[in-house]
């Protein structure tokens, strides 16, 4: 299997999560890959979560319900740890759908609402500092 190259940003969809042309930062030094979520809500067996966002426009505010979830530590770049909830859903890139494991984080105040770490990274993408928006702009052609 041929590796893809990606640059350090771009912009991809979530279609189960109803959430298109999302500004991404690849980060190589992040282990499991993040997504902004501004309201997330157990009710049994169930997460409820909401993509919303004042600064990144695409987040339009859809809840989106999951039937299955977890919890996992992150240890941050500062050492700190934190529990979050762990998502599994999809993400369209390069025209191709993928799995993919997702961190809910309050992002708001980051440049990026999506962080894709490592984990999803691997066997699949060589990342090249000095690109940018590689899958994107073979969408827009």
């Amino acid at each position: 299997m041929s590796k893809k190259i990606i640059g350090s940003v771009d912009k991809i969809d979530f279609p189960k999560l109803n959430l298109f042309d999302i500004d991404v930062k690849i980060d190589t030094g992040a282990y499991t890959s993040a997504i902004h979520c501004s309201k997330i809500t157990e009710e049994g067996n169930r997460l409820r979560c909401t993509f919303y966002s004042k600064n990144h426009p695409n987040f339009s505010g859809k809840e989106v319900v999951f039937d299955t979830f977890s919890r996992t530590n992150v240890k941050s770049s500062n050492g700190f740890k934190e529990n979050r909830y762990k998502i599994k859903s999809e993400v369209l890139i390069f025209g191709k759908t993928y799995k993919i494991n997702l961190t809910l984080s309050t992002r708001d105040d980051m440049k990026f609402p999506v962080l894709i770490g490592k984990q999803f990274l691997k066997r699949k993408f060589i990342v090249d500092v000095d690109l940018q928006q590689v899958s994107f702009n073979l969408k827009t052609l």
